[in-house]
């Protein structure tokens, strides 16, 4: 089972994500710590989760629709973890620190403040 975040305002404006399979686990909104200047205050999180074979096709549909420059996706299944910006995609096996720290200096690049690499290893 795939379980991972999504935060809508990482979303392009105009896009249409249909098709995925995902049971929605929790909505949840709140202020932002350490938001850009590009970023709203206040975002919209929708914890999902889905069946293992999506993975590919989730990873693909999120890195088509999120917004440059310093947005990600997240997910993870108990066996890899994947994080997903803008056209590049980085899938490693959990707990794997190299696959991490090359997914966090992609979100360095993009400026993404370092609060904001945590995603679940």
């Amino acid at each position: 089972m795939i379980r991972g975040t999504l935060i809508m305002e990482s979303l392009r404006a105009g896009t249409n994500l249909e098709d995925l399979k995902l049971t929605v686990r929790k909505i949840s909104r709140y202020r932002a710590q350490g938001s850009t200047p590009d970023q709203p205050d206040i975002w919209t999180v929708l914890d999902f989760e889905t069946g293992d074979d999506a993975a590919g096709k989730l990873a693909a549909a999120f890195a088509g629709a999120l917004a440059r420059p310093g947005w990600y996706a997240d997910f993870h299944s108990p066996a890899e973890s994947f994080v997903v910006f803008p056209g590049q995609v980085f899938r490693y096996p959990r707990g794997d620190e190299t696959g991490r720290g090359e997914a966090q200096a992609h979100g360095r690049k993009l400026a993404i403040p370092e609060p904001q690499l945590d995603w679940t290893v």
